[in-house]
């Protein structure tokens, strides 16, 4: 079960597709999406004891290593992509299909009804090596001739070229993020919809509403400056203390980031929804006599509180505990043994102070969970607004029974390789195990959301 490469694994939409698609399968999800990786988990022990810079090094090295030439990344052909996408779920009838924003909320959600997730936006990874992380000026224009190219090969994208060196410093060193939504279902997601779709089926429309500062580069090509995380996207154009305090710690020779002027607000490069490809899903249901629902949140992690919950009543619905939280973090989530272990699913979008804080709010709101699995994404670097160690040590004492770190070591945080391999061992000693059940009806996920409107003022389904 492989994405094409052309598309880069180490990524939200992709391990999400991956982890959503195995479960449909009946598996748990390997070790960053892949079984092959499993063998490099010594590997990955031995180096979290390496030096910081040598981790920092590793860490370039490994995630750096998607980036592809520009001339594959010009040649690259959408609809062929996307029919790879689709051909990970399994050949079956479904009553639903999701199609839209990435978040691993709505991957729990997916799971539980037994359906399959059609992403919006993939990200392809562009080989770079003379753009330094903090010049975002040159980023901006670095590769306007394959963006040119790879839009004349596919009019029905839009380019969202990504620049964060505030969380991405590492892997900028050598990949560029060029984030590319659908605008149109196109002839792969038709075709697998038309086969595979229950006759009268619902297409669940997925939109996060997220919007970024982004200036116009050409004809349906955007660059972007920063990104969802630890700093709103104005600190990123003005500067300030933090940005310098974490500028000098890294040897940077700026003290603030020179970008070309925002012009617009756009949907957020990873996690915002183009709203055109709405329109075009419409009219194909209207077509073809498939009903349409729209699921609509403002911003990625509004999800996360719903869906918990959800998960919640449904365990107790069956007779379960309902009290072990599993606290997701960014591609850090396998949907197979979270019901498997009768967990309830939180999914943070990264280990940052926002997503701190909006657990904080969560467990303020509800009767408390005896244990706490905390999954901690690590990115390499202490970057501006992440949470500190000692932060998520003082969550996990919110845990009536035990919290603990699921196969982070705190005193690596932010920077611990093994993560990506202690975070399946960590699921699989959760010592509880119950029969998958039988798919939630979506009737049932809106007469839950529409009996609680106050609970998720930010969430709506129509």
């Amino acid at each position: 079960m492989r994405l094409p490469r052309e598309v880069a694994g180490f990524d939200s939409a992709s391990a999400m597709v991956v982890a959503l698609a195995r479960f449909l399968h009946g598996r748990g999800t390997p070790p960053l999406g892949n079984s092959a990786f499993r063998a490099l988990r010594p590997a990955a022990a031995v180096a979290a004891r390496l030096p910081v810079t040598t981790r920092q090094w590793i860490y370039s090295v490994f995630s750096g290593a998607e980036g592809r030439r520009e001339a594959d990344i010009a040649r690259i052909d959408a609809e062929t992509v996307a029919a790879s996408v689709a051909a990970l779920y399994p050949r079956r009838r479904y009553p639903a299909v999701v199609i839209g924003s990435s978040n691993g909320a709505l991957t729990h959600l997916c799971a539980a009804l037994g359906v399959p997730w059609l992403p919006q936006t993939l990200l392809l990874p562009v080989r770079q090596q003379q753009v330094p992380p903090d010049d975002p000026m040159r980023a901006a224009h670095a590769f306007d001739r394959t963006a040119r190219a790879l839009l004349d090969r596919n009019p029905a994208l839009v380019l969202h070229h990504m620049h964060d060196p505030n969380q991405d410093r590492l892997t900028l060193r050598r990949m560029a993020y060029f984030r590319v939504k659908h605008t149109r279902l196109g002839r792969a997601y038709e075709k697998f919809i038309t086969d595979l779709l229950e006759p009268g089926g619902t297409i669940l429309i997925a939109e996060c509403g997220q919007q970024w500062p982004t200036t116009r580069i050409g004809r349906r090509h955007l660059f972007q400056l920063g990104a969802v995380g630890g700093m709103p996207p104005e600190e990123y154009r003005t500067g300030g203390p933090r940005v310098a305090d974490y500028l000098r710690r890294y040897g940077a020779a700026v003290s603030g980031w020179q970008a070309p002027p925002a012009d617009a607000d756009s949907p957020e490069a990873e996690w915002g929804f183009e709203p055109v490809l709405r329109d075009d899903i419409t009219a194909f249901a209207d077509r073809h006599g498939f009903r349409t629902t729209r699921l609509m949140f403002d911003q990625p992690e509004d999800l996360s509180p719903p869906i918990a919950d959800l998960y919640r009543w449904w365990y107790r619905q069956r007779g379960l505990p309902a009290n072990r939280l599993l606290i997701d973090s960014f591609i850090l989530l396998d949907p197979w043994w979270t019901l498997r272990t009768g967990s309830v699913p939180y999914w943070t979008a990264f280990p940052v102070q926002s997503s701190l804080a909006g657990l904080h709010r969560y467990l303020d709101g509800g009767d408390g969970y005896d244990y706490l699995h905390l999954a901690l994404f690590c990115h390499g670097v202490d970057s501006v607004g992440v949470a500190t160690a000692g932060q998520w040590r003082q969550l996990l004492r919110r845990a009536r029974i035990e919290g603990a770190f699921a196969g982070v070591s705190p005193s690596r945080y932010p920077n611990d390789p093994y993560t990506f391999f202690g975070h399946q061992r960590a699921l699989r000693a959760i010592p509880d195990r119950y029969p998958n059940p039988q798919p939630l009806p979506l009737n049932t996920f809106k007469a839950f959301l529409r009996d609680a409107p106050h609970r998720y003022p930010r969430v709506e389904i129509a």
